[in-house]
Parts: structure tokens; C-alpha cells; sequence
């Protein structure tokens, strides 16, 4: 089996590419190696890669149409996991055109070779931030996305619509996954997680927004995979219009954002300097992920504990910038 993972280099991606490879299936990875975070981490992740003999790396950009339609021709893919995109809702008020080019021309570019590679199956990343404003919790799939409060989110609306098209137009297998606040070893810098374990080890004052009245559904990336690799064995029949799904993977376990820096606070052995902040634009007071259909149709439900999942990223971290 050989499966195309696009952003490689990236958090989930890096995490994805090596269970894979761990299971003996051949992966070839993308990615664009751009500057949004530290490009030494992202290199220090496809080094550990490298190591794999089943590995292959290609340096491509998603808004290289040709690069990507001669990628599909050249190689056979029997499932793409597409998780390369432009990531952050507070940078897509800085650079919007980083959202349009990367995430809708860029995922319009995968969905075309799909199609004439008639892949068996796409899984594409959404995001939890499609949810916007939504009151009713937990966030169920069932509920309407039309109102979203970030550009970021809009792009993850328009990826699951121009997924559902595709789908329904070529028969291709679709499932689109919206991932609730991902923690871990070999983290992204620009999450709060990072920032706050990075300035508390530092002695530094962390900003806390909305004065901390803030809850996330944090899910720890092992979760992540693991809900990844259940779906990709599972490519959706067509059921009415489109063989076509949408699961939210989250931890089903709001934490309140002072619980949660309490949480690093004990496992560091100090204190954080708490600079209390309003709320930013485009954030949302809450996540919370209404997990049932994923269960249901792979029998697996997010459940590491946020201690656990701390403290084994706060261990990576001392690690990898002693």
C-alpha cells in the first residue's frame, strides 16, 4: 500500500507518516517547508522520517498546480491523507491570501488528481473553528457550519463543500476530519500550549485571552492518528448523493484554559505569570466534540488524559531544546 501525505513535515503529518511506516506501508510526503513556524523543526521531523527506508519526500507546494497534477501521474497512490494547509486563525487576519492560495486553489489541486487518479480514498483535514459561534454543545456534524467567524474557518467549510462536489460529481471517497485543539510531542510553536510550556520554562508572563474564561476539547495526537488510520481503512459508500463522510475527532472533554495552565503549572513544578487578556477576533469561548459517529463507524473514541498528554510533551520539550 502507498499512501500520499501531504504537509509531512508538518505536526499531524509527521506523526501520521511515521505510524504508517511503523506498519510497513510506503508513504511519500509533501511539503512546502514554508516560514509560518520554525523551519528547523520541520526539518528535524523529516529527518527523523528519513530514517525509514519506506519513506519518500518530495519538496512541492500546493499552489503548483502542474508540480501536483505530475505528481498524481508519476506516482500510484491507493489513499491520500491530505493535512498541508495554511494553519492559524489570528495569522489569516494578517495574510488572508496565505488561506486562499494554500487551502482552496492548493486543496482544489488534490481533489483534481484524486479524480483523474481515481484515488480509493481522500482524508482531508477540517477544523473544529467551523463551528464559529455555534452555542448548542457538544458540536455535532449535524449541525449547521454556515456562519464562520475566521477566514481560516471559511477555507474548512469550503474544503468539505468542494470535497461533497467532487464526491458526488466523480464518485470519489471523501471523509473530511475536524480536528478539536491538537497537543503533543513535536508540537506546532504558534499553539497556546507550546507558547505557555515555552514561557513558563523561560520565566516569562504568558497571555491568557478572554481572561481565561476560554474551554477547549485539547486531543492528544496519538488520538489524532489513531482516528486517522481508522477512517483511512474505511473510504464511504455512496449514501444518497456522494460516498462522502464528516466525523469530528476531539476528546469529548472540554478543559477550562486555567485548569489547563494549572495542569502545566504542576507537571513544570512552577508557576505562570498570567497576563489577562480579552478575547482575540475570530476565537470561540468553547470547543467541545460530540464524538458518536466516529465511534460508531470505527469503534474508536479519543480518550488520552490531558495529564498524560502533557507530561509527555512537556518531556519532548525538554528534550529537544536542552
Amino acid at each position: 500500500m502507498k499512501v500520499l501525505v501531504t504537509g509531512a513535515a508538518g505536526f499531524i503529518g509527521y506523526h501520521l507518516a511515521q505510524r504508517l511506516l511503523a506498519e510497513g506501508i510506503q508513504v511519500y510526503g509533501i511539503d512546502n517547508l514554508n516560514d509560518y513556524y520554525d523551519v528547523t523543526l520541520k526539518k528535524a521531523r523529516l529527518t527523523q522520517l528519513y530514517t525509514h527506508p519506506n519513506f519518500q519526500f518530495q519538496y512541492l507546494d500546493l499552489g503548483d498546480r502542474l508540480g501536483i497534477a505530475q505528481l498524481f501521474q508519476d506516482e500510484p497512490f491507493d489513499c491520500v491523507v491530505h493535512l498541508a494547509a495554511q494553519a492559524g486563525v489570528r495569522y489569516s487576519l494578517e495574510n488572508p491570501f496565505a488561506y486562499i492560495d494554500g487551502n482552496l486553489a492548493g486543496f482544489a489541486h488534490i481533489l483534481e488528481g484524486c479524480r483523474h487518479s481515481q484515488i480509493g480514498h481522500l482524508v482531508y483535514a477540517s477544523s473544529s473553528s467551523v463551528y464559529g459561534a455555534n452555542t448548542k454543545i457538544p458540536f455535532s456534524t449535524e449541525d449547521s457550519v454556515d456562519h464562520p467567524i475566521s477566514l481560516y474557518a471559511a477555507t474548512k467549510k469550503a474544503n468539505e463543500l468542494m470535497a461533497h462536489s467532487y464526491s458526488h460529481l466523480f464518485n470519489l471517497p471523501t471523509t473530511g476530519l475536524r480536528f478539536f485543539t491538537v497537543y503533543g510531542p513535536w508540537g506546532r510553536p504558534d499553539m497556546a500550549y507550546f507558547k505557555f510550556v515555552k514561557a513558563i520554562a523561560s520565566d516569562q508572563p504568558i497571555d491568557v485571552y478572554n481572561f481565561g474564561k476560554m474551554q477547549r476539547d485539547f486531543t492528544y495526537i496519538d488520538d489524532i492518528v489513531e482516528g486517522i488510520v481508522r477512517v483511512m481503512a474505511q473510504p464511504p459508500q455512496a449514501s444518497g448523493a456522494a460516498p462522502y463522510k464528516v466525523y469530528n475527532i476531539g476528546n469529548h472533554t472540554p478543559v477550562a484554559l486555567l485548569t489547563f495552565i494549572e495542569t502545566i503549572e504542576q507537571i513544570m513544578g512552577k508557576f505562570a505569570h498570567k497576563n489577562l487578556l480579552p478575547m482575540q477576533p475570530g476565537d470561540v469561548p468553547t470547543t467541545f466534540a460530540d464524538v458518536d459517529s466516529l465511534t460508531k463507524a470505527t469503534g474508536f473514541q479519543p480518550s488520552t488524559p490531558l495529564h498524560v498528554g502533557l507530561e509527555q510533551f512537556i518531556q519532548w520539550y525538554k528534550h529537544y531544546y536542552s
